[in-house]
Formats: structure tokens, C-alpha cells, sequence
């Protein structure tokens, strides 16, 4: 009797297999029940991927396919190895690893801890020896004062270093020398930093106080005495925020002869495939010629594409002045990546601690500065 199509017939010597082809889902697999009597020459290979499994890599539904894109062009690798060099160890935590299951922006949950990966207060570690600084830099960054109020408690006299009097711009190193504000010894050497990843919002300020009462990026985390941002984004701009205590760290990353990478995408009206050709040349700002180690455009429909550029400096409001140097129209900008740290699908507003691997990469650019 003729099995039923689809599904495997008896077993042993002679019996029927079954229905040849590649996508048949009845079959049975190698080395389990009824496996005995499959001809070699239907069974699968070795490593083959299963029916309707995804490969690793494939594009998520609704994202671009390939060959859809235009324009793209690549200026050569950044100066900064490390960054290129950890690249596969952060686009698991950052870029949306098909293959890991579980929250893509943090570690995966385990038994007893919270069902949300986000935490405002991000994570701590070990600080370095900083060395010496100014007095001032020295009190503000512990809270003790603001760098204003340091400049104006050290210009009245009130602040003492080893029993004297300082004096503006003095080097003191945190680690040996005893400061006192008005006649209070304050503990300046700072043992561990904080870093927090943010989804910056649009509609939300770039700093610490706005004259306008508009919200701020501190109002979306736990803020802390010597917290900074790293790399501004312009009001209406949203994503991948970092912020630290750690002032020598926020300066190297933003500091264009590092050239640690930021990636946006800007959703755009125009001849966004012309624009891109016309980027890999470079475009000409007021402020000089911008050149992006990276480029590339895709259709979004309605008239609509994604502008995704690479850059490897932040001057102000630059991915919107090089879009209206190309004759593009911005509808939304969103910064996907900053050196090794990813947007990913961290939601707006959210805030998440740094993998261990972004951590890695961002000591090694950090070192190298």
C-alpha cells in the first residue's frame, strides 16, 4: 500500500521512503526512528541548514534586501584597529544577531533577574589613575562643586592644597594631594566611573539645563556627580547616547584626530542616489570638506529613502548640513552607532549598561589616546 505522500513509509530493508526533494517535511531525520531504511542519496547533508531555517546574517523581515541598495561606498578602514578589530564581538550585543535569542541590547535574562534589560543607573567599573589636573577639574568632577563655582571658590581663597593656598590653574593629583573647600577636606580621587547607554528621544535636550525648561538627557537617567555626555545630538535627533563620569574617556572618543565612528541614517525626500555618488567625492560645508568612510542609500517607498552615512568627526548639526549640501529633505535623523556601541532595538527613552565586549573595545580606543 502506497504511504501517504509526505510522510515516510515502513521501515527495514526495501521499505518506501519518503517523497524525494529537498522540502518535504515528513522525513525522517538521520540516526532517529525509521531511519534505517532512507536511501543515502535523499538524506541531507552534512551542515545543510534546515528547511525553512534562517541563514545567519539574513536581513529581518522588512529590512532591505540585497541588491536594494545604492550608492554604497567604502573610503578605505578607519584609523582606529581596535574599533574595526572587536567589530564581530559587538554586533551580536548591538546589531540584532538573528542566532541569539533573548534581549539583543543586554545579557540574557536569568533566574531571579528583572524581565527588563534597560537600567538607568547603566554599569560601573574600575577607574584609571588619572594623573594630575586643575584644582578645579579636580572638584567639579567629584560634585563638590560646579567647575564654575570651583573657579570662583578658588579665586577667593577658599580652597587649600596641603595647607595652601591655591591658585587658579594649579596642578594637583588627586591620588597624593589633601584639597580642602572652605576648610572641609574633600575626597577627590575617583575610584570607579559610570557608563550608560541612552536612546536619546527627539524633542529632548542635549545637556544638563535648559533656560527653556525643555527635558534633558539627565532626566532619562540617574544622574551622578561628573556626568557627561559623549557627542551631542542636535534636539530633533534621536539614538545611541553615551554618557560617563569619566571626563579624559568623553574626550578622547569625541576628539576628531581619534576618528571613532558614528553611523546615522536619515530618512530623506530627493535624489538620494545621485546624493551618494556625490558623497563618495566628499562634500563641501562652510567649516571644510567632509569626507564619509561610508555611504549608502535605500529606497523606503512614498518617495522616501534611507541615507545612511558613516563619519569619523561631530561638528555641529553635520549630517544635516550635508544633506541639504546634496539637495536632500531630512524627515527624521537617527545615530544607529558610536564606535563600538550600537542603537540596536533599545527603545526611545530607554537606557542600558555597556556588554563587555563594547566595554573591551572602548578601553582600547580610550588607551590609545
Amino acid at each position: 500500500m502506497t504511504p501517504p505522500r509526505g510522510r515516510s513509509g515502513p521501515t527495514g530493508k526495501g521499505g518506501s521512503s519518503s517523497r524525494s526533494g529537498s522540502g518535504s517535511r515528513g522525513a525522517s531525520r538521520p540516526g532517529g526512528a525509521g531511519s534505517s531504511g532512507r536511501s543515502a542519496s535523499n538524506a541531507p547533508k552534512r551542515g545543510a541548514p534546515k528547511p525553512g531555517a534562517s541563514k545567519p546574517g539574513a536581513p529581518k523581515p522588512g529590512a532591505r534586501k540585497p541588491g536594494s541598495s545604492f550608492g554604497a561606498s567604502k573610503a578605505g578602514p578607519s584609523k582606529v584597529g581596535a574599533e574595526k578589530a572587536a567589530s564581530s564581538q559587538t554586533a551580536a550585543a548591538g546589531k540584532g544577531d538573528p542566532r541569539r535569542k533573548g534581549p539583543r541590547n543586554g545579557p540574557r535574562k536569568g533566574p531571579g533577574q528583572s524581565p527588563s534589560p534597560y537600567a538607568r543607573g547603566g554599569s560601573t567599573f574600575k577607574a584609571r589613575d588619572e594623573g594630575p589636573m586643575r584644582v578645579q577639574r579636580a572638584l567639579a568632577r567629584v560634585g563638590a562643586v560646579s567647575r564654575r563655582e570651583a573657579d570662583k571658590a578658588v579665586a577667593e581663597g577658599r580652597v587649600l592644597v596641603n595647607g595652601v593656598v591655591a591658585t587658579i590653574g594649579q596642578s594637583v593629583d588627586p591620588a597624593r594631594d589633601r584639597i580642602t573647600l572652605d576648610g572641609v577636606a574633600v575626597a577627590t580621587q575617583v575610584t570607579a566611573h559610570r557608563w550608560i547607554v541612552l536612546h536619546k528621544p527627539a524633542a529632548v535636550m542635549t545637556t544638563r539645563k535648559d533656560p527653556e525648561g525643555r527635558s534633558t538627557v539627565f532626566d532619562l537617567v540617574d544622574d551622578a556627580p561628573g556626568l557627561v555626555y559623549v557627542g551631542r545630538l542636535d534636539f530633533m535627533t534621536e539614538g545611541v547616547l553615551l554618557l560617563t563620569t569619566d571626563g579624559t574617556a568623553a574626550h578622547v572618543l569625541t576628539h576628531p584626530s581619534h576618528e571613532v565612528e558614528r553611523t546615522y541614517v536619515a530618512t530623506v525626500r530627493g535624489d538620494a542616489v545621485t546624493a551618494a555618488r556625490e558623497a563618495r567625492r566628499g562634500v563641501k560645508l562652510d567649516d571644510g570638506l567632509v569626507v564619509p568612510s561610508e555611504v549608502t542609500a535605500y529606497p523606503l517607498g512614498e518617495r522616501r529613502w534611507a541615507f545612511e552615512l558613516t563619519i569619523t568627526e561631530g561638528r555641529t548639526h553635520e549630517v544635516r548640513r550635508i544633506c541639504d549640501a546634496l539637495g536632500l529633505e531630512v524627515e527624521r535623523l537617527v545615530r544607529t552607532r558610536f564606535g563600538p556601541v550600537r542603537l540596536g532595538e533599545l527603545p526611545p527613552g530607554a537606557a542600558r549598561a555597556l556588554t563587555s565586549a563594547e566595554r573591551t573595545v572602548l578601553d582600547a580606543l580610550i588607551g590609545q589616546g
